[in-house]
């Protein structure tokens, strides 16, 4: 990689203090963006790793699920670094559950779910537009899953928060290119992340098959996805709107 594609560039990475999070928010600084990041826990701190790299970045805690702290994330990014161009959806709920029959579930379970990894989007994004507006235009990229084109079993209330996820990518996409506003989605494969690793139980029933089923016959690293997302939020990416990017070693070909 050389140069700055992203130099004065200000990006919101949602659930960003670690894992994918992290690894994007990263990406998006080395590349020269200003990067706020928001998580419910530890964001201040993992800002504090990329300030100390030399990037400028700043944490604040946020539930986006919570419409008025969605506000407050974007009112933040523009007191903090003057406005908003790039806007990562990574936060959502997937590695503290447990994969279980389809009757099984739990309805509480399940209003979480899509509470965090659908509402929250679309409150993130409608938080972000008036910022991107007044910079003449923006990035959003929603991070959604293979899951939503494979139909993965013991995951149903995940698999249809995902699915929404690139659907509302779509609507959005129609909605606000005429504000100058591109809206993409990566779509990972099963991922070694911080919060995977934590559940061990998550790992044995989802790592084998998904290293089966790969061409890139590996595990799949948050690293893995930093590339594409920038690509989103970058020049190069200018004309191309409403489009999902699976990125999962080969499992799915969309």
């Amino acid at each position: 990689m050389s140069g700055a594609p992203l130099a004065g560039k200000v990006a919101i990475v949602t659930g960003g203090a670690a894992g994918i999070g992290f690894a994007l928010a990263e990406g998006l600084a080395q590349r020269g963006a200003a990067v706020l990041i928001a998580d419910l826990k530890g964001a201040e701190a993992a800002a504090a790793k990329l300030a100390a790299a030399g990037h400028e970045a700043a944490g604040v805690t946020a539930d986006v699920a919570s419409e008025a702290a969605t506000m407050a994330m974007a009112e933040s990014a523009e007191a903090r670094f003057g406005g908003l161009d790039i806007l990562v959806n990574n936060a959502g709920i997937y590695a503290t559950l447990t994969p279980q029959p389809f009757e099984a579930l739990d309805i509480a379970e399940w209003r979480r779910v899509l509470e965090v990894n659908v509402i929250g989007t679309f409150l993130c994004c409608r938080a972000a537009l008036p910022t991107m507006q007044r910079r003449g235009g923006g990035r959003i990229v929603t991070i959604s899953s293979g899951v939503a084109f494979k139909g993965n079993p013991y995951m149903a209330h995940y698999v249809a928060s995902k699915g929404a996820v690139v659907s509302l990518t779509r609507a959005m996409a129609t909605e606000l290119g005429k504000h100058g506003v591109t809206v993409n989605s990566v779509a990972p494969g099963f991922t070694l992340s911080d919060g995977v690793l934590k559940n061990p139980g998550l790992i044995e029933g989802v790592k084998e098959p998904s290293l089966r089923g790969r061409v890139l016959a590996r595990d799949m690293l948050p690293a893995d996805l930093v590339g594409a997302v920038c690509f989103f939020a970058g020049p190069d990416a200018a004309f191309i709107t409403g489009q999902t990017l699976v990125v999962d070693g080969g499992a799915y070909f969309h």
